[in-house]
């Protein structure tokens, strides 16, 4: 989850490093560094905490280093070893001829340790890192060659990791190394990068090489030249990088977070125009024939992590509803470690953000060795969720910058509707008029996210009137559970208020506990649904022990003025497509709170975007 960057050319390194780690924060901020290789000597800079302090230390050094041309950097987000000034990388050699940083967990350093530690090794970090730092650097006192050195140390680490490693002797090289890490080599006129994502390199690198699994890169300012683990040559094609520096910019807007809420009309809009052309006509899934994806197939695994499991609880609701077949819903890291049921007639859906995700890339891994059709769902179609994968659905979210998921979650549930509807038409479980009309209201969703967001003030009120409040409830039945689930974690996610969501039905068992005039109770209910009138009476429970109701509904009547404190309405829609409306005034309630409060929203504490490590 950490961010590495790494610079080989003729400006300023400093400056090319730091800009690279202002746009991977999102991935760690627990400490961050840079090391410099400054007239034939690595000098490396720490600082705990957010970059702005690694700003601070290199602020009195810059005009001393801004000449120098080979640099590698790092952003951190604490596994091994606290977040602390000895565990901020890079990390050195005990000579301090060699710099490292890394992304990754090494699964073995203990016993690599103790050895290197018997050779009369060092230590001065709880970092697995300095392991990586000090093996690379055994090897090279045995050879005298930093690749050598590198290929011969990365055969006997076990684990995650994408190094970024430099010597003093060899300062025409950065050497890159994955594996089961992401990591690019951006390539420019007279200079090279490395980076964990791309938007370290928008506004940089004009093409990109995607490294794989096993690979290890000899950057130089001029050539890259890629090899596997048994130092053999590979060819690797070099892509252009599209995006401009406007994808990762805010826009006017005060966060992120706030952006991206307001993206998600043209998102969706995006997505309908792309697979919904004509509503006579089926759904259009780029390369996915929806016959062929679910020929033979008797069930289905969804796998998660965080938000997008949110988004596999909404699609277990409409695709057992729309396409008559079971669904289960996993979370990855549950999945690796339990007896399942997994077989050549299951088709498993793996859903996540970033494609990185460690948990659900290694789920999928064992689902394929179990002989299962993996269908991937990503924001990014260069990840590695890609190659594990038989069938990519994109999301085409764009980059998401905020650490907490907004426009890549509602662009989950409006790929998974589609796919729902695709099958459904293939398999001929709905009649042709009723997927004709789901079809027509889905292409009413952005029109309606647009309103919500053009009337928006009320939720501000709430947010405003509710930001002292130490808990939260939320609750929902049937399709909604993963609206309430979804708006409670992004409320304590951002904005650190203790938030839980419930089976409204289960409040009484056990939660209605905690019900007082302190806890304010958020209550998702949609008229029509075949739940709403014992939502209504569930809400009169919770009334009852005085707590403070906000409903989240289309309609606002006698009744309800009478029980809720704020209703904050969204358009009428069917219950089915309502998770797409409800989520958004449960984004802007969490983004306002957190707002009052003074939180960091984009990044909030302890979290990271991409989880590359289980």
């Amino acid at each position: 989850m950490c961010g590495i960057v790494g610079y080989i050319g003729n400006n300023a390194v400093e400056e090319v490093l730091l800009d690279g780690l202002k746009n991977l924060e999102y991935r760690g901020y627990d400490s961050a560094g840079v090391a410099l290789n400054d007239n034939g000597s690595i000098d490396v800079f720490r600082a705990e905490g957010k970059l702005n302090n690694l700003y601070d230390v290199l602020a009195g050094v810059r005009a001393r280093v801004h000449h120098s041309g080979q640099g590698i950097g790092h952003i951190r987000w604490a596994t091994h070893g606290g977040a602390t000034l000895d565990n901020a990388h890079p990390h050195k050699s005990n000579d301090g001829k060699l710099a490292l940083v890394h992304n990754g967990i090494i699964e073995n350093f203990e016993t690599l340790k103790a050895q290197l530690q018997q050779k009369g090794y060092h230590f001065f970090s709880q970092t697995d890192t300095e392991t990586a730092v000090h093996l690379i650097d055994d090897e090279y006192k045995q050879c005298g060659s930093l690749e050598a050195a590198v290929i011969r140390a990365v055969n006997q680490l076990k684990g995650a990791f994408a190094f970024c490693i430099m010597h003093q002797n060899e300062p025409d090289k950065i050497i890159a190394v994955r594996k089961n890490a992401p990591l690019i080599v951006g390539l420019g006129h007279d200079e090279n990068f490395i980076a964990s994502d791309i938007p370290a390199l928008v506004g940089k690198a004009e093409k990109i090489i995607y490294l794989d699994d096993n690979e290890l890169a000899i950057v130089r300012q001029n050539d890259v030249t890629v090899k596997n683990f048994n130092g053999q040559v590979i060819s690797k094609r070099a892509e252009p990088l599209s995006l401009e520096p406007e994808a990762i910019s805010k826009r006017g807007y005060k966060h992120f977070m706030l952006k991206e809420i307001n993206e998600q009309p043209d998102i969706i809009r995006g997505q309908l125009a792309l697979r919904l052309p004509d509503v006579n006509r089926p759904v259009v899934l780029e390369g996915i024939n929806p016959a062929v994806l679910t020929a033979g197939i008797r069930r289905v695994e969804i796998i998660a992590c965080g938000t997008s499991l949110h988004a596999a609880a909404v699609a277990r609701y409409v695709m057992e509803s729309l396409c008559r077949i079971p669904v289960s819903v996993e979370a990855a890291s549950e999945y690796i470690y339990q007896p399942h049921l997994t077989d050549a007639q299951t088709l498993v859906v793996g859903i996540s953000q970033s494609g990185e995700t460690a948990d659900t890339l290694t789920a999928l891994k064992q689902a394929r060795a179990a002989g299962a059709r993996i269908l991937a769902l990503t924001n990014r179609e260069d990840s590695s969720i890609v190659r594990c994968a038989d069938m990519v659905l994109p999301l085409k979210a764009g980059i998401e910058v905020s650490v907490a998921a907004t426009k890549s979650y509602t662009a989950q549930l409006m790929s998974l509707y589609l796919l729902a509807l695709s099958i459904a038409e293939a398999g001929k479980t709905l009649p042709a008029e009723e997927i004709l009309s789901l079809k027509r209201e889905l292409l009413q969703i952005p029109a309606k996210l647009e309103e919500i967001l053009s009337n928006s003030g009320e939720i501000q009120q709430c947010a405003l009137k509710f930001s002292s409040f130490k808990n939260f409830v939320f609750m929902a039945r049937g399709v909604n559970l993963a609206s309430a689930l979804e708006g409670a974690l992004k409320l304590k996610e951002i904005s650190y208020i203790n938030a839980n969501g419930y089976a409204a039905g289960e409040l009484k068992h056990g939660p209605i506990a905690l019900l007082d005039e302190h806890m304010p109770v958020v209550a998702v209910l949609i008229p029509g649904s075949q739940t709403y009138d014992k939502m209504l009476s569930n809400c009169e429970e919770v009334y009852a022990r005085k707590a403070r109701l906000i409903a989240v509904s289309p309609v606002e009547d006698l009744r309800q003025k009478a029980m809720f404190d704020t209703v904050l309405l969204i358009p009428h829609c069917r219950e089915i497509f309502s998770p797409l409306l409800v989520n958004i005034p449960l984004q802007l309630l969490a983004y306002y709170i957190a707002d009052n409060l003074g939180r960091e929203v984009d990044q909030p504490r302890n979290l990271a975007k991409s989880v590359t490590v289980e």
